[in-house]
């Protein structure tokens, strides 16, 4: 097929180019409670075709992408490939180059789909659930994934990788009222002991949700994030950082600066990591043909490298970076203890939180919480959490632990000084 689509491209005069086939053997599991509702098996193969038209006298590169069936007629081919170097030419980007540099031999792995879905199954069977608290049902998708790619320069690579996801739904119950928590965790193979334990404490959640009471009119609160909502809190500094944010002038991190005027907080550590155990994204090349170089692109808070497409990280004078899928945050000065020090607000469900990777603005929806103030502790629901990343960094704290959620590693708890909370009462 990368043969058939090459000599196509060629005779439409398009010589610049970038192709992807991608195979993905995946099983299926439905469990409604503990029994096997469903179950199936699929083998599916794509491919991905990205196109580039030199314009203006090789001043500005248009681009377009696009699938191909792998079935496709020789007219549906014809067809499509038209079609795409047509869309790239109203584009007019200034000129950038594709990725020239050679790769070394990618060791091939296959996937043991099989026994990654066994783990999942038996993770979740050790779930331990009472009367109140159960697993309503849960899905489990395991995938191998092999890529080949190819690119005009030449450069080629071929990956295999494991990528899982499993979507549970847990119920709590109480005085006649029921709650149900739903819950997606993804991640390279499967970590059953940490799976086990997520889950109930997702029933747990459940649990409290039922008899908290309404959020104080606090104005404002020490809060403690210590749940994966808190990889939004970091990936305002992943962005930041990105070449794409910088280019467009969306972020002001210049290498060699200090990210912010820090006062009594911990300093931010980001490094770009190639892989992690158990990501979904480990494998040591982006979709673009370059080697990922592992680098800090903050270090002790610090502005130190940028990571990004060819295309913006040319903009920005560099031919050496790289898309980057893994990020390492480095662990604080913090114990648990010293930072549930005094009152709080420590915050584990929202209906929606997110951090602005531009503005910095933060912005969540209570579900469920745990104020303590005074040697007690109340379960409250309800209201809102907002505040700026920019006020909130030089005086942040974070443990010396931390937590891996598929592809980021964080501070396992985080306490933001002095956000503004909205009461319903």
């Amino acid at each position: 097929m990368f043969t058939i689509i090459k000599e196509k491209l060629h005779a439409l005069g398009c010589e610049i180019f970038e192709l992807t086939e991608r195979t993905t053997t995946a099983w299926e599991f439905y469990f409604i409670r503990h029994k096997l509702d469903q179950n199936r098996a699929s083998c599916v193969k794509t491919f991905e075709v990205k196109v580039y038209i030199p314009l203006d006298d090789g001043k500005a590169l248009g681009s377009a992408s696009g699938s191909i069936n792998p079935t496709a007629s020789d007219s549906e081919m014809d067809s499509a490939l038209k079609n795409l170097i047509y869309q790239a030419s109203l584009v007019k980007n200034p000129a950038y180059t594709l990725t020239d540099k050679a790769l070394p031999a990618i060791a091939q792995t296959r996937v043991d789909v099989d026994a990654i879905a066994e783990t999942f199954i038996t993770a979740m069977q050790a779930v331990h659930e009472t009367e109140t608290e159960r697993i309503n049902s849960y899905e489990i998708f395991v995938r191998e994934i092999h890529e080949r790619f190819e690119n005009s320069n030449g450069v080629t690579y071929e990956i295999t990788y494991p990528s899982s996801m499993i979507e549970v739904v847990v119920n709590a119950s109480h005085d006649n009222h029921e709650i149900e928590l739903y819950r997606n965790f993804r991640s390279g193979v499967c970590n059953g002991e940490k799976l086990t334990r997520d889950v109930e404490e997702a029933m747990r959640f459940g649990k409290d949700r039922l008899v908290a009471g309404a959020t104080p009119a606090l104005e404002k609160s020490d809060v403690i994030f210590s749940t994966e909502d808190a990889v939004e809190i970091y990936d305002y500094f992943v962005y930041r950082m990105s070449a794409g944010l910088q280019f467009r002038k969306l972020s002001d991190w210049t290498k060699g600066k200090e990210i912010a005027e820090y006062t009594t907080g911990d300093r931010v550590s980001l490094f770009a990591a190639a892989s992690l155990e158990n990501s979904s994204a480990s494998y040591p090349v982006d979709s673009e043909g370059a080697w990922i170089r592992e680098r800090y692109l903050i270090r002790s808070g610090k502005s130190e490298d940028t990571w990004g497409t060819r295309q913006m990280s040319e903009y920005l004078g560099s031919k050496d970076s790289s898309q980057v899928y893994n990020f390492i945050v480095s662990g604080g000065s913090a114990s648990s203890e010293e930072l549930h020090e005094g009152n709080y607000l420590e915050l584990v469900e929202f209906s929606d939180f997110q951090v602005d990777p531009v503005g910095g603005d933060i912005l969540g929806e209570i579900r469920l919480g745990y104020w303590h103030h005074d040697g007690k502790t109340d379960v409250i629901t309800g209201g809102s959490v907002s505040g700026t990343m920019q006020e909130a960094i030089p005086s942040m704290r974070f443990t010396r632990e931390t937590e891996q959620y598929n592809t980021r590693v964080i501070p396992k708890e985080t306490r933001l000084y002095n956000l503004t909370i909205t009461g319903i009462r």
